[in-house]
């Protein structure tokens, strides 16, 4: 099996996580795959497969030098985004992008007009979607990298590497991915999550994040005798939403600029429930965020009376640049591989997060390092086959320049 058949199977697999759900991983359909998963790097070879109850499934490629070398791990995660469904993903694959429009299905087009991204790829090969479904690139591609970039190693002997260890999470596009990941066993002086984008892609900053869920109680009346009884929650979920800076979403920022996401809003004039994330790389700024939401809940009960609005902050992970700046050999290591795999590194600022933000404030030093895949979590979503190609070749010469560079 080759990297773009090992892709294209393991996305046939419907992993969505769920904010919402009570357990880890909080979709039962994530453990199959990681059991399917399990099985397979049994029967490759690797050793110490482990796949432990909450999901998370580890592996160990032995060193075959005769020497002390760090040992490295290389991390991505199962699950996929639950912004748009993962059941039924039917790929596609457009040979020779020769520009101009790829038609996904009778009603939706992918366009450089509004992707223009995709004019960097003329001439390669690209896997799309049908558009009902997201690909699920993010992050199947990492999961296919990294499998086969450890089968390249054993079938290339004379590439001398450490002993490297591979991880695959769940939950990570809930924020939980890393919750309960053991990285005392995992046992590595660094890692790196396998889990950006478009081809080149080398990132070890991103957002500081917090969710906020508001629920709002409101009072229900007969609509005919409702003046200065009712209370409707829903208008007030609206409300809440417009006393949010209205320049300052996804959809109006790019860079380093923060924003608030709308993520959700549900109800009727007895209940309504909103979700919220708010992100920002700089650390003041994305406490000044947490405090506009706070103030606006607080001016809502203000104006409706207590407990109208109720708010659940909390943080999901912050900016591992600070983790990440002492130990900068890391990033030179990876932008050497990828010069070796024939990438220019780009160097930049996620706009969003990884497992590796958690790992690294957790111990493990985790930059990220790209897929090949774009347009993540939504119909859109297409991976580059030889940008896929060449994220496994990243992984197999990091894995070589490791042992090779003097850590004295």
């Amino acid at each position: 099996m080759n990297l773009t058949e090992r892709f294209i199977k393991y996305v046939g697999f419907d992993t969505q996580s769920d904010e919402d759900g009570k357990n880890c991983p909080s979709t039962q359909k994530q453990m199959i795959f990681a059991q399917f998963l399990y099985e397979e790097l049994t029967k490759i070879g690797l050793e110490e497969v482990k796949l432990d109850k909450n999901g998370y499934l580890y592996a160990t490629l032995p060193s075959n030098i005769n020497k002390e070398v760090p040992t490295i791990g290389f991390i991505s995660h199962m699950d996929t985004s639950p912004d748009c469904s993962g059941k039924d993903v039917r790929p596609r694959i457009i040979k020779g992008y020769k520009g101009g429009d790829i038609k996904l299905s009778k009603d939706m087009v992918l366009s450089p007009t509004k992707f223009p991204e995709l004019l960097n790829h003329i001439g390669e090969d690209i896997i799309v979607t049908d558009g009902h479904t997201l690909l699920g690139a993010d992050d199947k591609a990492g999961v296919s990298e990294i499998i086969q970039a450890m089968i390249y190693l054993m079938e290339h002997p004379e590439i001398k590497h450490g002993k490297i260890r591979i991880a695959f999470t769940p939950d990570e596009e809930i924020g939980k991915g890393a919750d309960l990941f053991d990285v005392e066993s995992f046992g590595c002086q660094w890692a790196y999550t396998v889990d950006g984008g478009e081809v080149g892609e080398l990132e070890y900053e991103n957002f500081n994040a917090a969710y906020a869920k508001i629920h709002i109680n409101g009072c229900s009346v007969h609509p005919g005798y409702a003046k200065g009884k009712m209370i409707n929650a829903g208008n007030i979920a609206t409300e809440i939403v417009q006393m949010l800076p209205q320049d300052e979403r996804p959809e109006t920022t790019e860079g380093y600029q923060g924003f608030y996401h709308l993520t959700s809003i549900k109800g009727g004039c007895e209940q309504a429930d909103l979700s919220i994330i708010i992100r920002d790389h700089d650390s003041k700024k994305f406490e000044n965020r947490k405090q506009v939401v706070t103030d606006i809940v607080n001016r809502i009960n203000t104006k409706y009376g207590d407990n109208t609005a109720e708010l659940d902050l909390k943080d999901q992970y912050y900016n591992m640049c600070e983790k990440v700046k002492p130990m900068m050999y890391v990033i030179d290591i990876a932008k050497n591989a990828m010069i070796k795999a024939g990438v220019t590194p780009q160097i930049k600022a996620i706009r969003g997060g990884t497992d590796g933000a958690q790992l690294s404030f957790r111990g493990l030093t985790c930059p990220n390092i790209f897929t090949g895949g774009l347009n993540f979590h939504g119909p859109y979503e297409y991976c580059v086959i030889q940008s896929m190609e060449k994220a496994q070749m990243t992984i197999v010469n990091i894995c070589e320049e490791v042992a090779n560079v003097n850590f004295k």
